[in-house]
């Protein structure tokens, strides 16, 4: 059944766009495996990100070809066995008809088929936890040879490799073999060794790798840090934001962690570092304002068992539209329903509370481990075989306690499930934002593919769907500018800010926009309220800088150049501004440090070295300036005005033979040069 459904979601969804086109760390994943499949299994870093799934990934594409659709196909093996497990834990533990209910419970959950589907690790998650499930379901039910013992500690080490925090789930446990395990036939101690032996068979070639690239121990990634301060901080509200607006892809947040980390530190970071910044900013939040975080950590509690799924990327509730499995079985199976049947099922099983206190600890733990950081859908995920556990041991149950349970007991009971059900059903997410967050995410994946055409009526699409969501008209603009439609693109941005005035991205590129098409004093407006609301950002003070120039207001440009090349001392372009505005405004000396720190930080770049080459030329430093036009032709051999500048200055220098040869050779790069056609005559009368 479990495959079924998987697989008639998958041939629906066929053909679809979120089928072929990959979104956020799907496409990162994606990438991370070709990579592998083409031999790269070593690497260079730390790993930033879980790597089991990618490698597992990147062996599916080796062995069938690099192909989503044939990953999608294995992944929906590996669904319908986590079922098949479950249902074989739960007979083990309560019997047939529970491990049926158990099994045709993950097997038709709609979350389980949406999640197994997607280019995601929580397909493998779900596998580990039900094959810890399993492995203690027969030592709890005098099965406890050795290779049950080893085959949990595995599945828990596999399982810390896709959910960093599952090494939660090690400690519980361990905690639980040390003191109440069952161990008749192999001893405790041993037991624990067993266990313990799987989670190092599992951890330690990651630890050895890691150590390998970076001398450090990382057991699985470096990411803890970043993490934590995502899910705890003052801006914080219990989901992913990125560390920098709207750089929420992967491959920006190993950039951003170690970036700001390194701008606070002053100076280079290593990845244990960077972890070790973020955390301690997320420690002072938490102790310096206890009430917020408290309120935080509430909203995170809610949010964890709220019936609808918070998206990540992509929602359950776009892929609904086109999948008839998610349309009819998402009414039922969710979490919002399997809460208060997993509640009601610890309250039947109860009397039987020392048995199976294992499972209810590791479920306490891990939705710990998860508030503590933030909720996402994904993120959930694997408390899902713990719950509907308990669930299908209360339903199997449910005949037997209307029979003997006294009504006053079991109304109570009721009344209780039903309230845990209230509070999972209170609006904290809204369903069509999650689809305009899709639509969204769908149209930048478009963008970046250069399908604009798609991409612009996927945005326009989002706005259909919830008219307030501002970054949809962001990506909208920016799509829009790229096809050429920049009157459109500026009426985009307007509509978002009249909307939201105080949204950075949307000042920024509607001031863009305006500099192209010549309103400085417009754009100058908006690249201030910019700043405001990103105060670090180099491009913001650059572009404003720009539009200053523009405006004839050249001390203010240079202020604001100055700006950017403080909070990015590595940006050539912020250099190079500030140098030809000093220029300008007559500060040689300043100019000319400007100048030739763009030159020195941007060797690659012909632009640098010919702004310095004319700076130079101008004050008659004319054998500088041969050195600076002369590295401006060495990366760009065909830069025709570096040719003739180069010219000139030689022949202020009398070499009359260099100066022909370099006007010839601009003549040569561009025919009917006018200045080096004038030029060449000149030095060719003055030689003879």
């Amino acid at each position: 059944m479990a495959l079924t459904v998987r697989l008639l979601h998958l041939w629906q969804m066929t053909g679809t766009p979120y089928f072929s086109v990959l979104m956020g760390d799907a496409r990162g994943y994606d990438q991370w495996a070709r990579r592998l499949a083409a031999g790269d299994w070593i690497g260079t870093d730390v790993f930033y990100q879980a790597p089991l799934y990618p490698y597992v990934l990147g062996v599916v594409y080796a062995v069938f070809g690099a192909d989503p659709g044939t990953a999608r196909l294995v992944q929906a093996v590996i669904g319908a066995a986590s079922a098949a497990l479950l249902a074989v834990g739960a007979a083990r533990l309560f019997g047939p008809r529970a491990g049926l209910i158990a099994g045709l419970t993950l097997a038709l959950y709609a979350p389980a088929i949406f999640l197994d589907s997607l280019l995601q690790k929580s397909v493998l998650d779900v596998c580990f936890v039900t094959g810890i499930i399993t492995a203690v379901a027969f030592v709890l039910t005098g099965d406890d040879r050795r290779r049950w013992w080893a085959l949990a500690g595995l599945a828990a080490g596999a399982l810390a490799l896709t959910r960093e925090n599952a090494l939660v789930l090690v400690a519980v446990i361990a905690a639980w073999i040390g003191l109440a395990a069952p161990a008749a036939r192999v001893g405790r101690a041993r037991a624990l060794a067993l266990f313990l032996a799987g989670v190092v068979v599992a951890l330690a070639p990651v630890a050895a790798r890691n150590f390998a690239v970076s001398g450090e121990v990382y057991l699985t990634t470096s990411q803890f840090g970043p993490n934590f301060y995502i899910g705890n901080n003052a801006g914080a509200d219990g989901s992913y934001q990125s560390l920098r607006f709207g750089r929420g892809s992967p491959e920006f947040e190993r950039i951003d962690a170690t970036e700001l980390a390194e701008r606070a530190a002053g100076r280079t970071l290593t990845p244990a570092e960077v972890s070790s910044y973020w955390t301690d900013q997320a420690m002072a939040f938490i102790t310096e304002q206890p009430g917020a975080w408290l309120a935080l950590m509430a909203r995170k509690a809610a949010l964890l068992v709220n019936a609808r799924e918070a998206i990540d990327t992509e929602s359950q509730e776009s892929y609904a539209e086109w999948s008839w499995p998610l349309r009819l079985l998402g009414v039922a199976t969710h979490f919002g329903v399997l809460v208060p049947l997993a509640v009601f099922g610890v309250w039947a099983t109860w009397a039987d509370r020392r048995r199976l206190a294992v499972f209810l600890a590791m479920a306490l733990a891990f939705a710990a481990s998860t508030v503590a950081f933030y909720v996402f859908a994904r993120y959930r995920y694997p408390l899902v075989p713990l719950l509907v556990l308990f669930a299908a041991a209360g339903l199997a149950a449910l005949p037997r306690l209307v029979a003997s349970t006294p009504r006053p007991r079991l109304v109570l009971a009721g009344v209780g499930t039903l309230a845990v059900a209230a509070v999972c059903q209170v609006p904290l997410l809204s369903a069509s934002r999650s689809r305009a967050i899709t639509e969204t995410n769908l149209g930048t994946a478009l963008y970046e593919a250069g399908r604009h055409d798609e991409a612009i009526a996927r945005y326009r699409r989002a706005i259909d769907v919830q008219p307030d969501y501002v970054p949809a008209f962001n990506n909208l603009g920016v799509t829009l500018r790229a096809a050429g439609r920049t009157d459109e693109a500026i009426r985009a941005y307007r509509d978002g800010l009249a909307l939201r005035d105080d949204y950075p991205d949307l000042h920024y590129n509607v001031a863009n926009a305006l500099l192209a098409v010549g309103r400085p004093d417009e754009a100058a407006a908006h690249l201030r309220k910019a700043a405001v609301g990103t105060p670090d950002s180099a491009g913001v003070q650059n572009n404003l800088g720009l539009a200053l120039v523009e405006k004839g207001q050249l001390a203010e440009a240079a202020v604001a150049f100055e700006r950017a090349a403080a909070l990015d001392p590595a940006s050539p372009k912020a250099w190079r501004n500030l140098g030809n505005v000093r220029a300008s405004l007559g500060d040689d000396a300043g100019a000319f440090a400007a100048l030739s720190q763009a030159a020195a930080l941007a060797a690659a770049d012909a632009e640098s070295h010919y702004d310095l080459g004319i700076f130079l030329l101008e004050r008659n430093r004319h054998a500088e300036a041969v050195t600076a036009f002369a590295n401006a032709l060495r990366v760009r051999p065909d830069y025709a005005e570096a040719a003739n500048n180069l010219g000139i200055a030689y022949g202020s220098l009398g070499d009359l033979d260099r100066a022909i040869t370099q006007f010839e050779a601009a003549l040569r790069m561009r025919p009917g040069f006018e200045d080096a056609t004038r030029n060449l005559a000149m030095a060719r009368a003055a030689r003879r």
